[in-house]
């Protein structure tokens, strides 16, 4: 089975990272897969640039690891083409920490014997997610002051892959 869409996990709900509060003596959750993203940052950190762009979301939601992920290869090919090799500097400033959870039903003939349904429907760890209030940065692009056209288009493309609505602020 492929992966539900976003938008059955866009809405936030209470954290549920690695400690557990409902059993102190577990102390941790058990099984979480980890996140598809493991680099976040691309492009050249010592170098100094004039401008300085954001993505900023406008609404709490959150954001699974592989649409993550696929922002930054976005980010990395699109700058890396339009901008130049080593002209730009692109972090990903957003974490996912959130576990999200799904409740596997069986299909097929005679599932209804042995499926519980929605009773005691807790789910299983299935992957992870940042949860972004309204207002929070999310990615952050450092450019030279004559390529900043090409980043704006760039991070309003890039934008169109998160489950939240952003705007780029400078």
């Amino acid at each position: 089975m492929g992966l539900r869409p976003a938008r059955c996990y866009k809405k936030t709900e209470r954290p549920f990272t690695r400690q557990s509060r409902r059993k102190p003596k577990k102390g941790y959750v058990k099984g979480v897969p980890s996140p598809k993203i493991k680099k976040f940052e691309v492009g050249d950190p010592k170098k100094s640039f004039d401008t300085t762009l954001y993505l900023v979301s406008n609404e709490t939601a959150q954001i699974r690891h592989n649409a993550l992920e696929s922002v930054r290869v976005t980010l990395h090919k699109r700058l890396e083409k339009d901008v130049g090799k080593e002209a730009y500097f692109a972090k990903i400033l957003i974490y996912p920490h959130h576990v999200l959870r799904e409740n596997l039903l069986a299909t097929g003939a005679g599932a209804d014997r042995f499926q519980t349904g929605m009773r005691k429907a807790y789910g299983k760890n299935v992957s992870s997610a940042a949860q972004v209030k309204a207002g929070q940065k999310l990615v952050e692009v450092r450019v030279a002051k004559a390529k900043e056209g090409k980043a704006r288009t760039i991070l309003k493309a890039v934008s169109s892959k998160f489950s939240a609505k952003c705007v780029i602020a400078a």
